[in-house]
């Protein structure tokens, strides 16, 4: 520019100072209406480089004026910058105290100039809610989703959390659907289903996204197993309560050969058999379970089932003793089977066999009722008083007194 303006001057020089040393200035002549201007080349020239000068001038004078504007607001916007910035900071304190009205205060006050905008809001919404105040929640999510635009993700992750802090359950439902449908994989999105799956007894819908959860490291191994047995145990009810024993076999034979080989749920479907006094079905889960792998909570079911085929039983446990050696449970068990088809002196025997690997106030109390069928009665009072002291026993630390 400042090029471009040298060569104009010196170009309008060149045409000033031509003519005077050439001794011809010319003559120029403006008419109108009602005046007439005379006056020479030379003069012209020279008020047109005035005009331009003073143009020049007034444009920086201008240009002063309104970069003082500009230095002035930016004052002001940096000023409540500044101010933001701090009042944020002190809110984040006083979030960590607890007091959410002075976390709603600060965070929401100037939130517009704040760094993060939509985290003030959306900050400040939480605090709300903590508060009770669903209006203020409801204007803050309103404000943190005209500020986010496009990205939407925070504010509707946002909103699910406190709707289910509320115990609008399906309402967080419905959104983590929706959420899902954009963000699958993401962990908190994931934490927020499974909470609002869980209150609202969706419980197929919890066990497709158990896979997502174990890989996005939601949980570990221990917390995504309680998971999908919950699952299992809330569809389980459902089946029971729709149609009985006969609805429950029928889910059941649906599920995946890897599912029904899984021992904490047959020992869930065996218990929810045997509530449905389904006892023939839960026995057949429970022989098939215990043949595949051996596991102590199926034997515990054990004494509980009251079939038609007992002695189907009796010689289950006869080979676990055999594959597995005469343990304690297995005794004690073996003894209880015994007891109800009335063969005292066997059941003695286990009873005795299972006492001698530990002490149980239980095996005391069922071996001191065989004793009373084998009219025993002395020996019968002893294993009485046996098992009255291992319970005191086992009750002193409780109790010291």
């Amino acid at each position: 520019m400042l090029k471009v303006l040298l060569l104009f001057i010196i170009l309008i020089a060149g045409i000033v100072l031509g003519p005077m040393f050439a001794g011809h200035q010319g003559y120029v002549l403006i008419q109108t209406d009602t005046y007439n201007i005379e006056t020479s080349v030379t003069s012209l020239v020279i008020m047109l480089i005035l005009l331009i000068v003073v143009l020049f001038a007034i444009e920086w004078v201008l240009r002063r004026v309104f970069r003082t504007g500009a230095r002035t607001r930016g004052w002001f916007v940096g000023r409540k910058r500044t101010r933001a910035r701090k009042q944020t900071r002190e809110g984040l304190m006083k979030l960590a105290e607890g007091d959410y009205t002075q976390v709603e205060k600060l965070l929401s006050r100037n939130a517009d100039h704040a760094e993060q905008p939509v985290v003030n809001y959306l900050l400040a919404a939480e605090a709300a809610q903590q508060r009770g105040d669903d209006l203020r929640v409801n204007q803050y999510l309103e404000r943190a989703s005209e500020v986010a635009d496009s990205n939407q993700l925070p504010v509707d992750i946002t909103r699910v959390r406190i709707q289910l802090a509320r115990g609008e359950n399906h309402a967080a439902r419905h959104g983590v659907d929706a959420l899902l449908n954009v963000a699958p994989r993401h962990p908190e999105v994931l934490r927020l289903a499974e909470q609002a799956y869980v209150k609202t007894q969706a419980y197929q819908s919890l066990l497709e996204i158990l896979p997502s959860l174990a890989k996005a490291n939601v949980y570990n191994d221990e917390e995504i197993q309680k998971l999908q047995l919950q699952a299992y145990i809330g569809l389980m009810n459902e089946r029971m309560a729709n149609g009985g024993s006969l609805e429950l076999k029928s889910w059941w034979n649906d599920q995946s050969r890897k599912t029904r080989h899984e021992t904490a749920l047959q020992v869930a479907m065996i218990e929810h058999l045997i509530e449905c006094n389904d006892h023939d079905t839960a026995q057949q889960i429970l022989v098939d379970g215990l043949k595949r792998k051996f596991d102590e909570r199926l034997v515990l079911l054990m004494p509980k089932l009251k079939s038609g085929n007992p002695e189907q039983l009796e010689k289950l446990l006869n080979q676990q003793i055999k594959q597995h050696g005469a343990s304690a449970l297995l005794n004690s068990t073996l003894g209880q089977l015994l007891m109800r088809h009335g063969e005292w002196q066997q059941a003695s025997d286990a009873f005795r066999a299972a006492l001698k690997q530990r002490p149980d106030a239980y095996d005391y109390a069922w071996l001191a009722d065989v004793l009373d069928k084998l009219h025993r009665p002395e020996e019968a009072a002893q294993m009485r008083r046996d098992g009255l002291l291992l319970t005191l026993k086992q009750e002193q630390p409780a109790n010291p007194s």
